[in-house]
């Protein structure tokens, strides 16, 4: 996706995402009281790397 768009400020963009990572932890087994934990560390994650692409624009 593109990421000239900052999805970080649009909280519609930020749920959609987070919906999508839940849906793979729990496909994959991912302990239900760990989920947003591990939901939160992704959204970190993307964020950080989305930053360090948009910088290389």
């Amino acid at each position: 996706q593109s990421v000239t768009i900052d999805w970080t400020l649009r909280e519609n963009a930020r749920a959609q995402i987070r919906v999508l990572v839940r849906r793979i932890l729990r496909k994959y087994g991912y302990p239900p009281d760990k989920q947003e934990k591990a939901t939160q560390t992704v959204l970190e994650q993307a964020e950080l790397l989305g930053a360090e692409w948009a910088e290389g624009i």
